[in-house]
């Protein structure tokens, strides 16, 4: 069954997740769904210093949103920050220091940013990695799932006092199509039983737990716009990085950056987002399925309410 799902999801990603399966797509976008002004709202982007982070805060600062760059690396975070103010002419453009793998200091982050009476409209969960080793955290979490699934889980509780304060907010999760290959796992949150250890499937079953976090969510909190999205195949420098085989045989036919961020700037700027119900996983503007037909990835009775109890069980840990 995992051969048919790597063989379908493939196919499926040849066809759809590549440039070309986007320039069809585009052709069927109805462009006055982006002609709307940002202006007087906060957008916070993680992972806001490359890639389709950058891409969608150039988008979004564009529109005149106050855009929050949430970033790791100091030096690129401030060097990004330049460009995209230097491209869109805002100086309305923040740049906050976080390390999304430290629980405990994106609980912190998160209060801060609150007491300091900042608003938010709109949260981008675009920040991710993909360690192809296993490996901890100080705090003795598996790296992946840390940043991938807990830092994203604390950071969007963390906010969500002052998300439901605001007008139309919505929460944004970047995730990944490699998701359809993986039925959600809760029995090893942590890669434990995963021999050998498999980078791209942790990964791929990260982006699975990400869609089901915000399926989960968008029960819990009904005034809040709750939704995943995959990119598309896109060329980045994480792709690069994390990928380095997969790049070179795709790299002619990867998205572009802009391509990759777009449904993100969709969903965060556009009425026709709203109009949909939340919780759905998105590609290219529209929902899409979140399983592969006959690959029996669907969630078994419970998992998914018990994953929210897993990351809660976590996150207790570092509320201190």
């Amino acid at each position: 069954m995992s051969l048919y799902r790597n063989v379908v999801w493939y196919c499926k990603g040849k066809g759809e997740y590549t440039k070309k399966g986007y320039e069809a797509a585009a052709k069927h976008f109805n462009a006055g769904d982006l002609n709307v002004s940002a202006a007087g709202k906060n957008y916070m982007i993680t992972g806001a210093n490359s890639g389709i982070g950058k891409a969608a805060a150039i988008d979004i600062a564009n529109k005149g949103g106050t855009v929050h760059m949430v970033c790791r690396n100091e030096e690129r975070g401030e060097q990004a920050k330049n460009e995209i103010m230097e491209k869109t002419g805002s100086s309305n453009v923040h740049l906050h220091l976080l390390d999304m793998s430290n629980t405990r200091a994106v609980w912190k982050f998160a209060k801060d940013f609150e007491s300091a009476g900042n608003s938010l409209n709109v949260l981008v969960n675009n920040a991710g990695c993909m360690v192809n080793s296993r490996g901890l955290t100080d705090d003795g979490i598996e790296k992946n799932f840390a940043t991938n699934v807990l830092g994203t889980y604390a950071l969007t509780i963390g906010l969500m006092p002052i998300l439901n304060k605001a007008d139309k907010p919505r929460v944004v999760t970047v995730s990944s199509g490699g998701m359809l290959v993986q039925q959600l796992n809760i029995d090893d949150i942590q890669f434990e039983k995963m021999k050998p250890f498999d980078g791209t499937m942790a990964y791929a079953q990260n982006k699975r737990q990400q869609v089901v976090m915000m399926e989960e969510l968008t029960k819990k909190y009904p005034k809040v716009h709750f939704s995943s999205m995959h990119p598309g195949w896109a060329d980045t420098p994480a792709v690069k990085l994390s990928m380095p085989s997969f790049y070179e045989s795709m790299k002619g036919q990867l998205k572009t950056a802009e391509q990759g961020a777009d449904t993100i700037t969709w969903l965060s700027l556009s009425d026709a987002a709203l109009a949909l119900k939340g919780g759905e996983f998105f590609q290219d503007r529209k929902p899409v399925p979140k399983h592969l037909p006959l690959a029996w990835t669907k969630s078994k009775a419970g998992e998914s309410e018990k994953l929210i109890e897993i990351l809660d069980s976590f996150l207790e840990q570092f509320k201190s």
